[in-house]
């Protein structure tokens, strides 16, 4: 896992070296300065130098200018190069969701998916660009410390350094278990992103229930577990720093005993003594600095593992190797014994499925509830993957087809619209992104809402809301099949598109999708069966499959299954 995050860094490797090289200096340049103190008491003082005093003030004042340089190089450039991988992060992982079929959004909660694309890459910025870094430097200042520590005296280093060992143990135990917490915090965080978006979607059907305090015991309890968990992964954040700095701080106490024993006994002077312990002042910077990046690492980490998880997951519907764009279609499809089921080992919910429907033509697919109407009409864009069988446009498999060119030429009309929070032009523009005002009025007109949107305040550049809540369900009705109209698909499929409206905005609808659906291929999902009796030919569907096909009168003299629904549903 660690190797793939590491390739995140390679289309900025000139801004990574850029840093980590004045990351290098600037840790070279740290080490400077206690040689500088030592030098300064051992050999400029004694000698009374008025000269040497001056060079030694002049050199050290251009070197923290240097180092002030390298300084701003490693805070905002480092800085700019997390923002960037995250950038790359998040603009992937969104793109590669993009690609997942029906199936894994129908078993994965969106506020989980929030979650991984905003939470957990957040952290990712301040990982990327301290990581390698803090890493580079903490080795550079503890090798180069203990390195000029054994020159200026062996036995006081060797002596100083026992604790070592008993620290990195600590760090490590330590760090087995905040990895482990802060995975859990981002799972339950993601659980709690998705109850407050289901609450707060929901929120008309909570208040029309008064459900408020139901709904906000559910929250609390994951907030809790959220808490909780906080909680202890600060406990063991708390053991950890304050472990951190009570190794540290023995460091210097160890030093500074020994140093003084080492100079009452002459074997070494006041100014290699001063020297060692600033030295090991120091060397406490860069294990401090390993104590903080040991919290980063693992919120970063542990956000990169929900990351990876996802990353990992292959796209169930893909471009095979051989697909091929197509143009416009002319909408002959055909079904060739063609078995689904949503779940490996569940049950199938069509079998054999055998149906032929010619260019041009309308079908009607009426049945009870739950057998797979809905279903059959979505295998034809690839929105879930056939377990058996094949589906032909043209005589072309569907699975020949490239996923784009198969679906720009299929419209879909469903009873929940979804509307995007913007203008009402924006929401017809959906189906042509380059149209232009004109092109967006004239769909408007087909489906004869112009009239009512120029009748509004802003016109065309009304918002409707979240999911478009300031419009009624007839007016979302149309504004749908306007993004239709601008598509300009050759095969269409209204869901059940009017069985929510009341009389009149079904009558509307009704007349736009008559003129959308003229020589174009139609499937039309209905329960209101009084809606599709003009449909040249109507399937029904049953658990056993298509069990009926012909025309209203055919199938209402053959007093099958489809008379019987009729007069349930129109009784």
């Amino acid at each position: 896992m660690l190797k793939d995050f590491i390739k995140y860094y390679k289309p900025h490797k000139r801004l990574f070296f850029l840093d980590i090289g004045a990351a290098f200096f600037l840790a070279v340049l740290d080490l400077l300065f206690p040689w500088g103190s030592r030098f300064f008491i051992n050999d400029i003082l004694p000698s009374g130098s008025y000269r040497l005093l001056a060079i030694f003030g002049t050199a050290f004042a251009i070197l923290y200018i240097i180092r002030f340089f390298l300084d701003y190089i490693v805070t905002y450039y480092g800085h700019v190069l997390g923002v960037r991988i995250e950038y790359d992060m998040r603009k992937t992982l969104f793109a590669h969701i993009q690609k997942f079929s029906f199936k894994f959004f129908d078993e994965t909660k969106v506020g989980q998916l929030m979650s991984r694309i905003v939470n957990d890459l957040n952290e990712i910025t301040e990982l990327a660009h301290h990581g390698p870094e803090d890493i580079f430097i903490s080795l550079v200042m503890i090798i180069g410390t203990f390195v000029i520590l054994l020159s200026i005296n062996v036995p006081l280093t060797l002596i100083t350094f026992l604790l070592i060992p008993f620290m990195v143990y600590f760090t490590i135990k330590l760090n087995v278990s905040m990895r482990t917490n802060f995975r859990d915090i981002r799972k339950i965080i993601g659980e709690v992103n998705s109850r407050v978006e289901e609450s707060l979607l929901g929120i008309r059907v909570v208040q029309s229930f008064v459900n408020e305090d139901y709904e906000q015991e559910k929250f609390d309890a994951g907030n809790k577990k959220f808490k909780d968990l906080r909680s202890q992964g600060f406990r063991l954040l708390g053991i950890f720093s304050g472990g951190i700095f009570w190794f540290a701080s023995m460091l210097t106490l160890i030093s500074l005993v020994a140093g003084g024993y080492f100079l009452f006994k002459g074997y070494i002077n006041i100014g290699d003594l001063v020297a060692y312990v600033l030295y090991m002042g120091i060397m406490v910077q860069p294990i401090k600095k390993v104590a903080s990046f040991a919290e980063l690492y693992q919120r970063g980490m542990a956000g990169y593992h929900r990351f990876y998880e996802l990353m990992k997951i292959s796209p169930e519907i893909v471009d095979g190797s051989d697909a091929v764009e197509v143009g416009k279609v002319n909408g002959e499809i055909e079904f060739k014994k063609v078995s689904f089921r949503y779940m490996e080992e569940g049950a199938f919910v069509l079998e054999n499925i055998d149906l032929n429907v010619k260019a041009g033509e309308t079908v009607a697919i009426v049945g009870p509830s739950g057998v797979g109407k809905t279903t059959l009409c979505s295998l034809i864009p690839r929105f879930y993957e056939i377990d058996s069988g094949d589906i032909l446009i043209d005589g072309i498999s569907i699975g020949d087809i490239t996923i784009s060119s198969l679906r720009n030429n299929i419209g879909i009309v469903s009873q929940d619209v979804f509307l995007f929070s913007g203008t009402i032009a924006e929401n017809i523009a959906y189906g042509k992104l380059d149209a232009t005002m004109e092109e967006i009025r004239e769909a408007a007109r087909k489906a004869f809402i112009d009239d009512f949107i120029v009748s509004l305040e802003e016109g065309y550049d009304t918002f409707v809301g979240e999911r478009g809540v300031k419009l009624s369900g007839g007016q979302k009705q149309r504004i749908a099949i306007a993004r239709i109209f601008l598509k300009n698909p050759a095969i269409l499929i209204f869901d059940e598109a009017t069985s929510a409206l009341d009389s009149k905005s079904e009558k509307f609808v009704q007349e736009s999708m008559e003129i959308l659906c003229k020589n174009r291929t139609t499937f039309i999902i209905a329960h209101r069966l009084s809606t599709i009796r003009k449909a040249k030919t109507i399937l029904v569907l049953t658990e056993s499959g298509i069990v009926e096909k012909g025309s209203h009168e055919e199938l209402m003299s053959s007093g099958g299954t489809y008379s019987e629904l009729y007069r349930v549903f129109t009784e």
